[in-house]
C-alpha cells in the first residue's frame, strides 16, 4: 500500500470537475468539508466547453445571421451579410475560455477548501483513488464523470470520419453539406444552426416524427417549421451503409421503405448520450449499474455502495446541467448532513433551443393517464397571441394538461418564440398548484408572449379567437 501524507486524504472525493461537481464542492466547502475533484481533460465538464454555451453562442449567431435575409416586415428590406465563420469560432473559444475561468477556475482556487486533481481517476478500493501517479482517499465519494456522445455500430462506420457535438463547434470552416443522424434536441438545434449559417442540412431519424419524448403535436409543429425552412427531414430512415468517396461521405438510407443514397461533405451523429462509467474501477468500490452503464442510485443520489454518491448525468436521464448541479447538491448534503434530501423530479422544464423554441414541463396526457389521472388537453394556435401576430411569430402552439374535476395544471409544451423563458410561468403553475383560474385571473402585460401560458388556459372554457385582447 502507498504512504499516505494528510494531503492525501480529503473529507470528500469527486471524480469529475462539471456542473454537478463543482455545485458539490462549494456545498461541501460551505459545510466544512475538505473536498478534491478529480479531472483529466478539461475543467468545466460538457455545457461551458462543448454544450451549453458554445451552443446558445452559434445558435444565436445563426438567427442573427438568417434573419436580416428572412425577415416578414417589408419595409426592412432583406439585406444580405458576409459570414466569417472561423471569426465566430474564435470568438466562441474565447467566451468559453473565460466563463471556464469565472464559473469554475477561479471558483475552486479561490476556495481554500477546494482542489482539482488532474489526471484520470480510478478506485483501486473503496476508499481510495489512483489519479495519475497519485493515490489519494477519503471516507465519502461522489461519481460526478457526466456523459459522451452515443455512437452506435452502423456499417461502414469505422471507414469514414464523424462529428459529434464536440466536434461540429470546433469546425474551422463551414461544411457545404451535411447529413445528420438523430432526431433530438441536437440534431434539432445544430441542424437549423447550421441551416442557417448557409449547409444543406439533411436530418435522417427512424421515428415518425422528431423529439419523441415531445407530444406529437408539438413535434410535428417544429418539424413543419424545420421543413419550410428548407432543412430536409427524413422519418423512418434506417441508415444502411457509411462510406468514403472522392466527393464526400455517401450515406446509404432507407427512407420510407425506398433506398436512399446522400452524399455530403460531414457526417453528425446525434443519437444521444451514454455516461462515463467504464474505466473508473466502479467495481472495486461496489458501485453497480445499470443495462445501460448509468450508475444506480437512489431518491438521496446514493449509490450501492453507502459511502459514495453519484449526480449529474452519469446517473441518467433527465441529462440537464440545471438537474446535474442540484443532484450534486442534495448528495453534498446527505453525505456530509445526514439530511436526507431528496431529488424530485416531478417539476423541471426541459428546452430545446431551436427558432421557435420549444419547451415542455411536467406531465403529458399520456403521462397522466398512464398515472390513472382523469386530465384534458388542448391546444393553444399562437395566431390568437397579439404580441405574436404583432411581431410576425405565429408558427407554434401551447398545450396544456389539466386535471378535470380540480382545473389543476399539471403539464404544459409549447413551441414558441422565446418559449424557454416562457415555459417557467407553467413550470411555477405546476410546482404551485395552479388551476387554470389562477393564470386566467392573473393579470399580464399586454402585450406580450407570456400571454400564451393564460390564453392556454382560457381555452378550456371559452373560445379564445372571439375574445377581445385582455379580456377573461
Amino acid at each position: 500500500m502507498p504512504h499516505l501524507t494528510g494531503n492525501d486524504r480529503y473529507d470528500l472525493l469527486i471524480l469529475g470537475s462539471g456542473s454537478a461537481a463543482f455545485a458539490a464542492a462549494i456545498k461541501a466547502s460551505e459545510l466544512g468539508a475538505r473536498v478534491a475533484m478529480t479531472e483529466h481533460r478539461v475543467i468545466g465538464g460538457t455545457c461551458v466547453n462543448v454544450g451549453c454555451i458554445p451552443s446558445k453562442n452559434l445558435i444565436h449567431a445563426a438567427e442573427i445571421y438568417y434573419a436580416p435575409a428572412h425577415t416578414a416586415y417589408q419595409g426592412l428590406g432583406r439585406r444580405s451579410g458576409k459570414l466569417d465563420f472561423a471569426a465566430l469560432i474564435r470568438q466562441k473559444d474565447r467566451l468559453v475560455e473565460t466563463l471556464r475561468r469565472k464559473k469554475y477556475i477561479d471558483i475552486a482556487e479561490g476556495d481554500e477548501n477546494i482542489t482539482i486533481l488532474k489526471g484520470h481517476a480510478r478506485f483501486i478500493s473503496k476508499h481510495q483513488l489512483q489519479v495519475g501517479d497519485r493515490v489519494v482517499e477519503a471516507p465519502k465519494f461522489l461519481i460526478a464523470t457526466g456523459s459522451r456522445a452515443c455512437i452506435p455500430e452502423f456499417p461502414g462506420m469505422d471507414q469514414v470520419t464523424y462529428l459529434t457535438s464536440t466536434e461540429a463547434f470546433e469546425l474551422k470552416s463551414l461544411p457545404k453539406s451535411m447529413v445528420i443522424i438523430g432526431g433530438g434536441v441536437i440534431a434539432l438545434e445544430l441542424g437549423q444552426m447550421f441551416h442557417r449559417f448557409g449547409t444543406k442540412v439533411t436530418i435522417l431519424l427512424r421515428g415518425a416524427h422528431v423529439l419523441s419524448e415531445f407530444d406529437p403535436e408539438v413535434a410535428e409543429s417544429i418539424q413543419k417549421v424545420l421543413i419550410e425552412e428548407g432543412v430536409g427531414i427524413y422519418t423512418h430512415a434506417v441508415v444502411n451503409q457509411l462510406a468514403r468517396t472522392p466527393r464526400g461521405i455517401s450515406v446509404v438510407a432507407t427512407v420510407e421503405g425506398k433506398p436512399r443514397r446522400l452524399v455530403v461533405e460531414r457526417l453528425l451523429v446525434a443519437c444521444g448520450r451514454v455516461p462515463n462509467s467504464r474505466d473508473i474501477g466502479l467495481e472495486e468500490a461496489g458501485v453497480e449499474v445499470d443495462e445501460k452503464g448509468f450508475v444506480t442510485v437512489n431518491s438521496e443520489m446514493q449509490t450501492t455502495a453507502d459511502h459514495i454518491w453519484a449526480a449529474g448525468d452519469v446517473t441518467g436521464p433527465p441529462l440537464a446541467t440545471p438537474v446535474g448541479a442540484r443532484e450534486g447538491v442534495v448528495a453534498a448534503q446527505n453525505m456530509l448532513k445526514g439530511n436526507h434530501v431528496t431529488m424530485d423530479y416531478t417539476v423541471i422544464p426541459r428546452a430545446v433551443f431551436t427558432d421557435p423554441e420549444v419547451a415542455a414541463v411536467g406531465l403529458s396526457a399520456a403521462e397522466a393517464r398512464a398515472k390513472g389521472m382523469q386530465v384534458e388537453a388542448d391546444c393553444l394556435d399562437l395566431a390568437h397571441v397579439p404580441k405574436a401576430a404583432a411581431i410576425y411569430q405565429t408558427k407554434g402552439l401551447v398545450k396544456m394538461v389539466i386535471e378535470k374535476d380540480t382545473k389543476r395544471i399539471v403539464g404544459v409544451q409549447l413551441v414558441a418564440n422565446r418559449g424557454a423563458d416562457l415555459i417557467h410561468e407553467a413550470a411555477l403553475a405546476v410546482k404551485c398548484r395552479l388551476t387554470i383560474d389562477d393564470l386566467i385571473g392573473t393579470i399580464h402585460v399586454y402585450p406580450t408572449m407570456s400571454e400564451a401560458i393564460r390564453m392556454a388556459a382560457q381555452i378550456f372554457t371559452k373560445d379564445v379567437s372571439k375574445l377581445s385582447c385582455c379580456a377573461e
